[in-house]
């Protein structure tokens, strides 16, 4: 459609991106009824990918809050420290998974973020945590929120896999939409790398929900003077795709249902390697493979593990036992199941 269409340029976009992308964007993650959209508290920039709106907003914090602590999640996605440390803030870090249950250490959490300076940032991941699988349910999300909002604790929100965790796109956006209903401040990056396949195309978006329609056009203003030196402004093609789609019903419909698609089959290849390792026998509990979501899975396989799979099976993952789950199919799951049995009966 866009090769077809005469009307297509090459010209640079605006600073903040392209102003229909930054406007469905935004009413994706916080909800097509959101107060803060209505009452014009939310400005949206697009930014290159997930990684370019964390820096574009770490950037603007170091700049502009007065706390420049932010605490990430441990584990979490390797690129988050880095880049939050380059924009000139301090990574410090909370407790979130537990490696004896395989799930949240949730107490941990609640302990560290309680301990954590008044007004400090906190990196969150919407959904489908990245490494681990391993996310909140609704009512310890609302614990969370609570005692954020107690803290003045500023959310920062990294939305990588919308759609992709559950197969649909509210109730993955839920966490999200339970800190804006509160009238408080929040960051969210998204990135559509994931759930619409563009991780080329580099199409993220940051979207900043401010106290007032008043501070809204002023951080506007000043997030605009962090991207122009950084890299003056953004790609159109991938854009482009995203705003047709989100624009056009039947497109849109036609998406939600192959995302859909796409997460029930992640979800599927999670209860056939379950019951395959429960059908061999593996020793352990292996329940944290259905109850972990999204594209990955921490295994509790150890690094030593890890090598044997790889040495003899041929079967590679990072050496702290997370697995794609995106990578298996009903033909090379069995193949991963001998491994993993083998691996957990000859190596303790």
């Amino acid at each position: 459609m866009l090769i077809n269409d005469p009307s297509r340029f090459k010209e640079y976009l605006p600073i903040t991106g392209l102003a229909e992308y930054n406007k469905l964007s935004a009413k994706l993650i916080f909800g097509a009824d959101s107060p803060a959209i209505q009452e014009n508290r939310v400005v949206t920039v697009q930014c290159l990918s997930g990684t370019g709106s964390l820096r574009v907003g770490g950037e603007f914090l170091a700049r502009h809050y007065h706390e420049r602590t932010i605490y990430i999640p441990v584990p979490t996605w390797g690129n988050h420290p880095k880049v939050f440390t380059l924009a000139g803030l301090t990574a410090m870090s909370y407790r979130y998974y537990d490696p004896a249950t395989r799930g949240l250490d949730f107490n941990g959490l609640m302990e560290d973020l309680s301990s954590a300076p008044l007004g400090s940032i906190v990196l969150l991941h919407a959904c489908a945590h990245n490494p681990t699988g391993v996310d909140p349910t609704i009512d310890q999300w609302e614990q969370i929120r609570q005692l954020m909002r107690s803290k003045s604790l500023l959310p920062f929100f990294d939305s990588a896999y919308q759609g992709f965790a559950s197969g649909s796109l509210d109730k993955d956006a839920q966490p999200v939409r339970m800190f804006v209903a509160d009238g408080g401040e929040l960051l969210m990056a998204q990135s559509y790398a994931k759930n619409m396949g563009l991780y080329g195309e580099r199409v993220g978006a940051l979207s900043i929900v401010c106290g007032s329609a008043d501070v809204a056009v002023r951080v506007e203003s000043q997030l605009k003077l962090v991207i122009r030196p950084m890299y003056s402004s953004p790609p159109l093609h991938g854009s482009s795709v995203v705003a047709t789609i989100l624009r056009d019903s039947e497109m849109f419909n036609e998406w939600t249902v192959e995302l859909k698609a796409m997460a029930d089959r992640i979800i599927s290849m999670r209860e056939q390697l379950f019951d395959a390792l429960k059908s061999r026998g593996t020793p352990g509990d292996w329940s944290h493979i259905i109850k972990q979501i999204g594209m990955f899975t921490f295994t509790g396989l150890n690094s030593e593990q890890v090598a044997f799979m790889r040495q003899e099976y041929h079967i590679y993952m990072t050496s702290d036992g997370r697995i794609s789950m995106a990578g298996l199919n009903t033909k090379n799951l069995p193949h991963l199941a001998d491994a993993i049995h083998a691996a957990v009966t000859k190596l303790k």
